[in-house]
């Protein structure tokens, strides 16, 4: 049932996105001058350069499904963990370097490796808010006090919202 729900999603998502590149094509090609082609020949080097990304993380989200033995990880991050999964799952996320293409098969891995909902939500926050790895360009470009603001500022939310989803989404599967 819940693969079943996962593909569906995933079809959903393929389609309204197939839907959009096929009217935006269209609308390159009524404009003229080759836009179409244009648009495609960069849609085209991105999904090049991002690919190789997609596919080691993919590969990594499986390994960690299949190397991690499923008690250790339920143990550390489990709905049994309790705050120190979510804790786990918050610092874990801030050190994930790179983009969504990364982080979400590692979450999807995690959850797949039994991780509670709490703490792959604390894992996703914590990746999107603190990235430790953005860190050094935050300071270059905003200036070192920007960057310690926005972090305290951030601090609580990836575990507040690990907690808030395992209170009331702890059950969903």
């Amino acid at each position: 049932m819940n693969k079943k729900r996962k593909v569906s999603g995933m079809l959903i998502a393929t389609i309204i996105m197939a839907v959009l590149a096929v009217i935006f094509v269209l609308i390159g090609y009524f404009r003229g001058e080759s836009q179409h082609i244009n648009g495609l020949k960069v849609g085209f080097n991105m999904t090049i350069q991002i690919l190789p990304l997609l596919i080691f993380a993919f590969i990594v989200a499986g390994m960690v499904q299949v190397l991690i033995p499923k008690e250790t990880l339920t143990h550390l991050v489990g709905v049994e963990s309790g705050i120190r999964g979510i804790m786990i799952g918050t610092v874990a996320g801030s050190l994930v370097p790179g983009g969504p293409y990364v982080a979400l098969p590692l979450g999807a891995g995690f959850l797949g490796a039994g991780a509670s909902i709490g703490t792959v939500v604390a894992f996703l926050t914590g990746w999107s808010l603190w990235g430790f790895s953005r860190l050094p360009l935050e300071v270059g470009i905003l200036g070192w006090k920007f960057a310690l603001i926005r972090f305290v500022s951030t601090f609580i939310f990836a575990p507040i919202a690990g907690m808030i989803a395992q209170l009331f989404f702890g059950g969903v599967k």
